[in-house]
């Protein structure tokens, strides 16, 4: 088989990718090691910057997210028993959020490849690229007990932070940065109504906690936990008894509970590969970073890559100039650090994490929170960040 680009991994980037791509006449072949029901299975994040929202559009795949997306103007932060309202259109001359949840990305994502006729191979097992510093790179797949051969011009990484992709590149010229948070997030979806309209970022002596929704009828809820902890460990009504006790009254006294309909542990970690190209091979979203939630940058920071590399092929595909390509790994890693940067800030801002400095931590993040929640200056650079930094 052959084709212009082929694309390792369907989930949101490779997808969004693939058609971006083939709106604009490139052809591209996608591999999956998964079935689509499992990629589907996967519960992820929800909260869109406008980027990402206009990104879906020139996609031509937003109609359902702007029919049942939910656009937010602000969120709260609780802290000491009061609940602060971020403004975000007011602090940033009209810049809102959309929540709509990763898998209905990922559903209507599938939809279009499906009604171009794109072709996705799915559960395409011990997957490798070859020859990826040469102008002709392939890769390689067992499906079905038969080995298959893509040949191709260009290989895009979009397979996650454990994918083949990044582990193809030489060890000795890979560049990477990683700290990891002693806590993890443990997160609840139930089908209660949300708490609350806006999001609620809770810092409170007790731990960190999110109330956060994926509609008007599914809630998703977190609370930190130690990073040793086991999932069995957390009932459903040991969850709500600990949310409750980190949100301030209000919020509290007006929580639905009920029974979870998915339960998951997930790690603090940011990480960033600097190597995002080599050769034929360029990285784009968890393949090449990874960013605590606490700032919701993760499938936003992935959607500026897919930018910035569909925006280079579709250049030379069109012109023959490389520009674009080479021009990928400085302005697709200036955003990455910026949300890598922002993730951290509020990691640190909203989590008490434990420390061994007899408090000094502790009481610097306290100070921050006085600071930001005293200072439009200071709360407008949040909120700047918040619905994103544009792609430039």
């Amino acid at each position: 088989m052959k084709t212009q680009v082929c694309i390792i991994g369907a989930g949101p980037s490779g997808l969004l990718l693939a058609q971006l791509l083939h709106r604009a006449g490139v052809d591209a072949v996608v591999l999956e090691k998964h079935t689509p029901e499992h990629v589907l299975g996967r519960i992820r994040a929800g909260v869109l910057e406008t980027g990402f929202c206009d990104l879906m559009r020139e996609a031509g795949v937003g109609e359902r997210m702007d029919a049942e997306g939910q656009v937010h103007h602000g969120f709260d932060i609780a802290y000491r028993g009061e609940r602060h309202h971020i403004d975000l259109a007011g602090l940033t001359g009209g810049d809102t959020v959309m929540v709509y949840g990763q898998t209905e990305i990922q559903r209507d994502l599938f939809a279009a490849r499906d009604a171009m006729d794109g072709v996705t191979i799915a559960e395409a097992a011990d997957v490798h690229l070859h020859d990826i510093d040469s102008d002709a790179p392939y890769v390689t797949y067992r499906k079905g007990g038969e080995d298959f051969r893509v040949d191709c011009d260009f290989i895009a990484g979009c397979d996650g932070y454990h994918g083949i992709s990044r582990k193809s590149i030489p060890k000795e010229k890979l560049v990477t940065f990683e700290k990891v948070y002693p806590v993890g997030w443990l997160g609840v979806l139930s089908e209660t109504p949300p708490v609350s309209k806006e999001l609620i970022y809770s810092n409170h002596e007790l731990g960190f906690s999110l109330c956060s929704m994926r509609s008007d009828q599914i809630s998703r809820y977190y609370i930190d936990v130690p990073v040793e902890a086991a999932i069995e460990e957390w009932t459903d009504e040991r969850f709500w008894e600990e949310l409750k006790r980190r949100l301030p009254e209000d919020a509290a006294n007006s929580l639905v509970t009920g029974p979870s309909i998915e339960k998951s542990i997930a790690p603090l970690r940011s990480f960033v590969c600097d190597t995002v190209n080599y050769g034929r091979l360029f990285l784009a979203g968890d393949a090449g970073h990874i960013v605590p939630p606490t700032g919701a940058k993760g499938l936003n920071s992935a959607a500026s890559d897919i930018y910035f590399l569909s925006s280079g092929l579709i250049e030379y595909y069109k012109s023959g100039s490389e520009n674009g390509l080479m021009n990928y790994p400085a302005k697709a890693l200036a955003r990455v650090w910026k949300a890598e940067r922002f993730s951290w800030w509020m990691t640190l801002m909203l989590h008490r994490l434990p420390d061994a400095d007899g408090g000094f931590s502790r009481r610097m993040c306290e100070a921050e929170l006085d600071y930001v929640l005293g200072s439009k200056a200071a709360l407008t650079s949040l909120a700047e960040n918040y619905v994103g930094l544009p792609f430039e």
